[in-house]
């Protein structure tokens, strides 16, 4: 009983130190952000929130967030339609090479970012720009297209993780009870994966969100959050709206991370011998 208690004392100040040492840098920078003063000191001596109005009205901040948002947006979206039918072909059919699709996909999100900067940057510059007569050039797309490489490795794991997890015998019913394919994806499959997508989708956001690496390869002149950040670290008077920007980051990730966790763990619809009544209910319920 002793051993029990001294058991649990220690894993309980592991977790402890653990999740101080993951958070306390985290809860300094985000009492930075209320530092009245330009430069940093610790302890704090000044609190304000004067920072967050400059910040606010910090037109490259805005100009910066616009870009993330719709480079997350666009990364996510295709990281969802690509990550998609990757899952469903591994998933759901047998074919040569199966278990290589798997490693190729994943392999990306292994690999230094650096390294996926560099290729994608000497294949925009090298091949795809004098192949287009060098329509492609480095922006907005470029940037989507960077991070879409690593973000399909998120909602891929999500929903394959999902549709091993379901019966594959409903999709069998469908087929049986006369459904097609879009029938079949539309009541049967995209109703087990919808919320293993919704955890993907979120997921990949908040990783584009806050992509640097790979950013600085495909962006060109144009500067996203996280590289406005990095590129505002050289200028000593920017270091305040960098903490108040630096903790909007923080709360805006954590959202995304919370709901993603929560949906992952939703159950889909596995039970070995389904009924197939629920199956043709769903399918005659079509217009």
């Amino acid at each position: 009983m002793v051993e029990s208690r001294l058991t649990r004392i220690l894993l309980r100040l592991g977790a402890g130190m653990t999740l101080a040492f993951i958070y306390l840098p985290l809860f300094i920078i985000g009492l930075y952000a209320f530092n009245r003063n330009v430069t940093q000191k610790w302890p704090i001596e000044n609190y304000s929130t004067r920072w967050f109005s400059v910040a606010y009205h910090d037109e490259g901040v805005r100009d910066a967030l616009k870009l993330s948002i719709q480079a997350a947006v666009g990364a996510t979206v295709v990281a969802l339609v690509l990550g998609t039918l990757a899952s469903m072909a591994v998933a759901r059919y047998r074919f040569f090479g199966r278990e290589v699709i798997t490693f190729a996909v994943i392999l990306p999100i292994a690999l230094p970012g650096i390294i996926t900067g560099l290729a994608l940057q000497a294949t925009i510059v090298d091949v795809l720009g004098p192949a287009t007569g060098n329509y492609v050039t480095f922006g907005l797309v470029t940037i989507i297209i960077g991070h879409a490489t690593f973000c399909v490795v998120v909602v891929y794991n999500n929903v394959i993780a999902r549709m091993r997890r379901t019966a594959g015998s409903l999709d069998e019913a469908s087929a049986d009870l006369g459904a097609d394919n879009w029938q079949t994806f539309r009541y049967v499959m995209f109703p087990q994966m919808r919320t293993a997508l919704l955890a993907g989708a979120l997921l990949a956001f908040a990783l584009s969100f806050d992509e640097v690496v790979v950013t600085t390869f495909t962006s060109g002149a144009q500067q996203t959050l996280p590289v406005w950040i990095f590129a505002a670290l050289a200028r000593p008077a920017e270091l305040p709206i960098v903490n108040v920007v630096a903790l909007f980051l923080i709360l805006a990730s954590v959202i995304p991370v919370y709901l993603a966790t929560r949906l992952a763990g939703a159950s889909g619809i596995t039970a070995e011998h389904p009924k197939k009544s629920a199956v043709a209910a769903s399918i005659e319920a079509e217009p």
